[in-house]
């Protein structure tokens, strides 16, 4: 047992290293049924990497999958299943759609969280055939699953359709909505960025509805993670063009502005995925901050792309009572070194000057 672990991680090691182990894909396969757990990944991982180049070998594997994909340890038939999505080979796929349909409806979550997964793998190879097989509805039926996992992979694996097909899979209800909120706190990070991303292209029916997604998604803008900050920030505009109560909006656009400050001391890269996300937001809201332009003033170790991104959104948050600090930093940034940024800085003094006609005059004499 120990020798032929220790041959299949030397085969293993060579293939990482870029060396050409192909010659030995028989003998490797012949290992599939073994079973030593460790041994058992190591040939999957090996199969996913030689699939491509030995499709008619490929094929001698199938069986080996279709008995993994009923094996009583859960482990072992989610690893089939997902080993199964790995395998871009086209005439193997429709091989495995019987293991994936019991996948999806399988006991065991873990099962089915890997199964949803699968599907959209099979769906870059086969869209056709995921079609036809009524993939698309196992995974709708999965979005009311009792486990939050399979309820946010469910969402992701919907909504990557949807982008690549240009055609909506994730039909939202109202009844549907309701499930997905309850699950959000309990799910990753990145399973909450799905489902607030999905949220965000619902329109609620009705105020009270906005209102209920708005409490629920609301406590999101707390967490650690930029990207479920954004995508809650955006379900939260979509939701206020809803209300009609002004002090709502006005309390909710009070919230929204520390969390998208506190992303300006974050690293430069989500800074400047944030600062065009703000420059949204202002377009629609200034309000919300409005009392925050210190914050997008340059900084010396800013990166330029940064800096440029800024100077976008002071232009758009100056008013009256802040134009003078505002001068004060173009006036700054136009006796920098990097010409571009310079322009950049003398143009946004002339955009002031048309946007207050006010201060026109004061921005002519900077």
């Amino acid at each position: 047992k120990n020798k032929k672990r220790d041959a299949v991680k030397k085969v293993i090691r060579d293939m990482t290293l870029g060396k050409d182990v192909s010659g030995l894909f028989s003998a490797v396969v012949n290992n599939m049924m073994t079973p030593n757990l460790e041994v058992r990944k190591l040939v999957y991982l090996y199969l996913i990497n030689y699939a491509k180049t030995q499709p008619d070998l490929a094929i001698m594997a199938v069986n080996g999958f279709v008995k993994d994909a009923s094996d009583p340890n859960p482990l072992i038939r989610a690893l089939a299943v997902r080993t199964m999505g790995c395998i871009r080979v086209e005439s193997i796929s429709e091989y495995l759609c019987e293991s994936l349909r019991r996948a999806l409806k399988d006991s065991d979550p873990y099962v089915r969280k890997t199964a949803a997964i699968c599907v959209v793998k099979l769906h870059e190879i086969s869209p056709e055939l995921v079609a036809d097989q009524g993939f698309i509805e196992s995974l709708e039926g999965l979005l009311g699953d009792g486990n939050p996992m399979v309820v946010s992979n469910s969402v992701a694996a919907l909504s990557e359709i949807s982008n690549r097909t240009n055609k909506q899979s994730l039909n939202l209800t109202p009844v549907n909505v309701l499930k997905l909120l309850a699950v959000l706190n309990e799910t990753s990070e990145w399973g909450q960025v799905y489902i607030l991303d999905a949220l965000a292209t619902y329109k609620p029916t009705s105020l009270q509805e906005a209102e209920s997604i708005l409490d629920r998604v609301k406590p999101r803008l707390q967490h650690a993670n930029s990207a479920v900050v954004l995508s809650s920030t955006k379900v939260i505009m979509k939701c206020l063009d809803l209300l009609h109560d002004d002090d709502k909006i006005a309390s909710m656009c009070k919230t929204l502005g520390p969390p998208l400050v506190t992303l300006m001391s974050a690293e430069p890269e989500i800074q400047y995925v944030a600062l065009r996300n703000i420059q949204l937001i202002c377009q629609k809201r200034p309000a919300i901050l409005q009392g925050e332009v210190k914050v997008f003033f340059c900084r010396y170790n800013d990166p330029i792309y940064v800096k440029m991104e800024k100077l976008e959104c002071l232009v758009m948050l100056t008013t009256l009572g802040t134009v003078d600090q505002t001068l004060s930093e173009f006036s700054e940034y136009a006796s920098e070194i990097d010409c571009e940024f310079v322009c950049k800085a003398v143009r946004c003094i002339g955009r002031t000057a048309i946007k207050l006609e006010e201060a026109a005059e004061r921005c002519v004499n900077v």
